[in-house]
């Protein structure tokens, strides 16, 4: 009887690789539901209405579709080529904030139409300030100067 017992122990523990298989894969899932709960919970933040009854996302639409047709081909085009070192993935949702926030610049001055320097106002406003550097290189390169613009930084 004793034998049976200790043959029963022996093989409820895990050994070798597939031990470190099952805690690899613990860590893995644990640190998935993390990263992804993390950005789940802003978005749930950015969807909660305000004082005035409209949320942050909310408001970010209303820019965008109210500036919508003072927007022109080289504005576009402009915008989409400061958003392109923003990763794939995260792109869309990149381009639809900035966007909003010139739109929100055009609409509180009456301009218009969208404007190179609008543009370029509202990406460094709309941009956190841990990516101002590499929002500075890709204005260098597109040879912009950034000097009218250094307080915005």
């Amino acid at each position: 009887m004793k034998n049976s017992i200790l043959k029963v122990n022996n093989m409820q523990q895990l050994h070798g690789w597939f031990l470190w298989f099952i805690l690899f894969w613990v860590v893995f899932l644990v640190g998935s539901f993390a990263i992804g709960g993390f950005f789940m919970f802003r978005k749930f933040l950015k969807k909660m209405p305000k004082e005035d009854g409209k949320s942050v996302m909310d408001w970010e639409e209303h820019y965008v579709k109210e500036s919508r047709h003072l927007w022109g081909p080289t504005e576009k085009a402009l915008l989409e080529d400061l958003v392109s070192p923003v990763p794939e993935l995260f792109r869309d949702v990149a381009r639809h904030k900035i966007a909003g926030k010139i739109g929100e610049l055009a609409l509180s001055e009456n301009a218009p139409q969208i404007t190179e320097e609008l543009v370029i106002r509202g990406y460094i406003q709309a941009t956190p300030k841990r990516d101002h550097k590499f929002l500075r290189k890709k204005l260098f390169e597109n040879r912009i100067d950034v000097a009218p613009y250094e307080h915005l930084f």
